[in-house]
């Protein structure tokens, strides 16, 4: 299954330089990297992103990630996946910018 992460750019900076990274301030204070299933991306932006720009959309692989990777209930009872351990450049299966439109404007195909 596909999971989504929200990058700043440069939080998405950091990951490409150095191959891992803990996520944003949010995630490391949670000591998890926060992702949203494809159907909560609409909400996650609004909740989370409402006033940002620059911002980068990961998509990765749950298999791939393996036991690491929990579903765990979060906002309204829905349960989101937390990846508890640094995300790596190896488990992004690709990125895109997220046009200002929001996401509806962005293709989230099998790409």
């Amino acid at each position: 299954m596909r999971i989504y992460k929200v990058f700043r750019a440069a939080e998405w900076n950091e990951l490409e330089r150095t191959g891992e990274t803990a996520g944003s301030p949010d995630d490391q204070r949670d000591g998890y990297v926060h992702f949203s299933p494809k159907d909560a991306l609409g909400e996650t932006l609004a909740r989370h992103y409402k006033a940002e720009h620059n911002l980068i959309l990961v998509a990765c692989e749950t298999d791939d990630m393996g036991d690491h990777l929990k579903w765990e209930e979060a906002r309204d009872g829905a349960e989101f996946p937390h990846l508890y351990r640094k995300l790596t450049r190896d488990d992004v299966l690709w990125h895109r910018e997220i046009p200002r439109d929001g996401i509806d404007q962005l293709t989230l195909g099998e790409e």
